[in-house]
């Protein structure tokens, strides 16, 4: 759906991206990840067409990204920008027909979404009556109202109560669902475990990781495991085969031990030292998390 290559970005003494490829596969939800300043919103804004890159080039479904592509991509900026002292509904209607709605289509198409969403009194109501959250709400609604193939979301969470945030990503999901693909951009790690099949993290404008994240986060695992068992404490000798990280006692003779596999060893070996000693009731490896592989990879290159 989205092919990005080699795309430059400078503005005076400040490079915004350099060198920047990714691929976003059709019907994927993508996150674009990294700290504040790293480059994710410059790469955005030129999806958008809102600026160019100084070298590269952007293929939207196997096109060069031209104009024509504008009424096929919905957006929704990180800093909002409907008009505070125009009616809701007349100011929706206005920006589906220029994404090529009819008046008629996008009555319809609203009607829909303020019923779905709770919002049936905002017609006439001013985004400057609304609380930051209710105006979050409007603004996306906005940005899927003309159905586009390809949804870019920067920080979308944003302003959310949790009841709302949890709207917003069913929501999501379910645009997905129906064969939209998602680009979105978020410094909520919780939300790209939830939501993201792949990520691209953006540092310093440059890209410095990117795939799928199940398997990112498998190339991460540093055979830990954590174990949970009843009964008497053990103690350990180094001749087990693993390293005790950590130990806690809970209730009942109820302990945990965090653990690291020696060298040559595997989750069988752990079961079978402890089986004949105590009773295990968990045996989980321990996968970092993207916010993990996140904060790691930038300290690399802080």
């Amino acid at each position: 759906m989205l092919s990005i290559r080699h795309i430059v970005k400078q503005y005076a003494g400040h490079r915004a991206l350099s060198d920047v490829s990714l691929e976003v596969e059709r019907g994927q939800i993508y996150g674009l990840l990294g700290p504040n300043g790293a480059g994710k919103t410059s790469l955005i804004r030129i999806i958008n067409q809102i600026t160019a890159p100084d070298s590269g080039e952007v293929y939207f479904d196997g096109q060069k990204l031209n104009q024509s592509h504008i009424e096929r991509i919905g957006y929704l900026p990180e800093e909002r920008g409907l008009y505070k002292k125009m009616e809701i509904g007349e100011q929706m209607i206005y920006l589906a027909r220029l994404k090529g709605l009819s008046r008629a289509d996008a009555t319809t198409r609203l009607k829909f979404w303020f019923d779905k969403l709770g919002m049936q009194t905002w017609w006439k109501k001013k985004i400057e009556e609304l609380s930051k959250g209710m105006q979050q709400k409007a603004q996306f609604v906005a940005t899927v109202l003309h159905e586009p193939d390809l949804i870019i979301l920067d920080e979308p969470f944003s302003g959310f109560d949790p009841v709302n945030a949890e709207i917003i990503k069913d929501e999501i999901l379910e645009l997905n669902k129906k064969g939209a693909t998602i680009l979105f951009s978020t410094h909520r790690m919780e939300s790209v475990e939830e939501l993201c099949d792949a990520i691209a993290l953006i540092h310093k404008s440059h890209k410095i990781l990117d795939g799928k994240v199940k398997a990112i986060r498998r190339s991460y695992r540093n055979d830990t495991y954590l174990v949970e068992y009843n009964g008497e404490q053990l103690g350990f000798d180094g001749a087990q085969p693993f390293e005790v990280i950590s130990a806690t006692t809970g209730d009942e003779n109820n302990h945990v031990i965090r653990l690291k596999l020696n060298s040559g060893a595997n989750s069988n070996d752990v079961l079978q030292y402890l089986i004949p000693k105590t009773r295990v009731n968990m045996l989980q490896e321990i996968i970092p998390s993207m916010n993990e592989i996140f904060i790691e990879k930038v300290n690399q290159i802080a």
